[in-house]
């Protein structure tokens, strides 16, 4: 972990626990930093970390977490027609009695007749969406949130993702992202185009103390088209053989963009894209590591998604969708090996944990299951 790394991590832990928010704290704290340089010490040096769990436990208590999309039918329930947990309140009561400690958001939005209103995207929702984490002992710590679709930046969407910045100051989050990839293209060119929004968003992020990251599916982890004879637009049609978000990590700003691994999707990825095209012509075989990327620089992936499959060579996907613990992916193997223990945020994720009117508490069951499985892994 960088010098840069741990200060943030560090600075948000104490900011956190003396229920500060960053104005407070950076007003709170100037003559601490000034203090522990003149020593000789990084910034609040002495300030507490996230420790690795007891007794070999892979995610330590504090650690464990859920994205708020696996449990959305219950947030967006109308709570005047079941006694089931429904909207925000309800839900962090549910999965704080569960164990969680961390919430992902996956936006602001719940059923109108839930307290607080249909839309909390405001200051006065997400302070609202604080005072019920607060009351629950869980800490947000990233949103699937807006990022701008447009390039150059246009003053609205510039003012929209600062608003998403000042929600996620009162929430107290560290990071800030989306659920979507940096771009669906192939090609390169679009790729150095989205590498460049990317690096001038993250300035922004980090200037106000908050990590800016982007989610990825499988598509992301496909071949470049970077090479060979172009087509009639002009337009490589082969590969060098590096795939598109590992181009990406390389042309980001270290210390402004970052990265959750959906642990999932990289799995399918390494299923589905095996071989590519290289600019020779030959057809090339090159099976993908999720691992290895991530030992590669393990604290450029603060967050992941830790969700399951079952292997099931007869889908497009290579596997089904289930609760954490219950797949064969070895998330054991994963978190163990991948470096800097104690310092990465895995939220449990399932798209299809809902059950529909047939199992409407489905995700909740789901939610228990995954958190007992995750509990119990050891390395």
């Amino acid at each position: 972990m960088s010098a840069h790394e741990e200060e943030m991590q560090t600075a948000g832990a104490l900011r956190r626990g003396l229920g500060l928010n960053r104005r407070q704290f950076l007003a709170a704290t100037t003559g601490l930093t000034a203090a522990a340089t003149v020593a000789g010490m990084g910034p609040l040096a002495s300030a507490a970390k996230a420790a690795p769990g007891p007794n070999g436990t892979l995610v330590p208590p504090g650690k464990r977490g859920i994205i708020l999309y696996t449990v959305r039918d219950a947030t967006s329930r109308d709570p005047l027609s079941t006694n089931l947990p429904s909207g925000f309140r309800r839900v962090f009561e549910e999965l704080a009695r569960i164990g969680y400690k961390q919430v992902e958001f996956a936006g602001y939005g719940q059923h109108a007749n839930a307290e607080g209103g249909a839309n909390l995207e405001t200051v006065e929702g997400a302070r609202l969406l604080r005072r019920w984490l607060d009351d629950n002992g869980l800490e947000a710590e990233g949103n699937h949130g807006f990022i701008p679709g447009s390039w150059p930046l246009s003053p609205a969407d510039l003012d929209r993702f600062k608003l998403h910045l000042e929600i996620a100051d009162i929430l107290g989050m560290g990071h800030v992202g989306t659920g979507n990839d940096p771009t669906g293209s192939a090609y390169k060119a679009d790729w150095d185009v989205a590498a460049d929004k990317w690096n001038q968003l993250g300035q922004i992020a980090t200037a106000a103390g908050i990590k800016l990251y982007t989610h990825n599916h499988d598509v992301a982890y496909s071949f470049l088209l970077d090479s060979g004879p172009l087509d009639s637009r002009g337009r490589p049609t082969r590969s060098s053989g590096i795939r598109r978000l590992e181009y990406f990590l390389q042309i980001t700003d270290p210390e402004n963009v970052w990265l959750e691994m959906d642990i999932y999707w990289a799995h399918v990825a390494q299923f589905r894209y095996r071989t590519f095209t290289a600019p020779d012509g030959s057809v090339q075989e090159s099976i993908f590591n999720p691992l290895g990327v991530v030992q590669a620089q393990t604290t450029r992936f603060p967050l992941f998604h830790a969700k399951d499959g079952k292997h099931n060579p007869a889908t497009g996907d290579g596997y089904n969708m289930v609760p954490f613990g219950t797949g064969d992916i070895d998330y054991a193997a994963f978190f163990s090996q991948m470096g800097a223990k104690g310092y990465h945020n895995p939220m449990y994720e399932q798209d299809n944990a809902p059950g529909g009117t047939a199992n409407p508490g489905q995700s909740l069951q789901y939610a228990e299951l995954s958190y007992a499985n995750m509990s119990a892994l050891r390395g």
